[in-house]
């Protein structure tokens, strides 16, 4: 049962944030181009697509799956704007603007996620039932 991806807001917004990532990252440092440049790539661009491969799997178990993935890789692109930022490499501005659509993405994303968990009783055990 496949979904269409670009129908989920979630996916909208990491694959903005993976363009305006793209466009930041061609101003960084030539010497970084297989350091943080590729890194940073990576991790945002890694958000959309597993969400993409999600949204393809059978199942919802298999979907939130992908979801705590694309969780995971918006966390590491959180970490590598905040090192972009103190090695100079993003202006204050410019930061903040990346750092505003990731926690926006990440609002969405987490929003998803409990979504479909509700639907399988996937990932629930913090509720104390059995």
């Amino acid at each position: 049962m496949a979904r269409d991806f670009r129908k989920i807001k979630a996916w909208q917004l990491a694959e903005d944030l993976t363009v305006m990532v793209y466009s930041a990252t061609k101003r960084f440092p030539r010497e970084e181009i297989y350091g943080i440049t590729s890194q940073l790539r990576r991790a945002a661009s890694s958000v959309p697509a597993n969400i993409v491969e999600g949204a393809n799997r059978a199942t919802k178990k298999d979907y939130v799956h992908f979801l705590n993935l694309s969780w995971a890789s918006l966390a590491e692109a959180q970490y590598f704007l905040h090192l972009s930022k103190r090695l100079g490499y993003l202006a204050g501005n410019e930061y903040e603007k990346l750092e505003n659509l990731r926690r926006e993405t990440a609002s969405t994303l987490y929003g998803l996620v409990k979504a479909v968990e509700s639907q399988t009783n996937v990932g629930g055990g913090d509720t104390g039932s059995s």
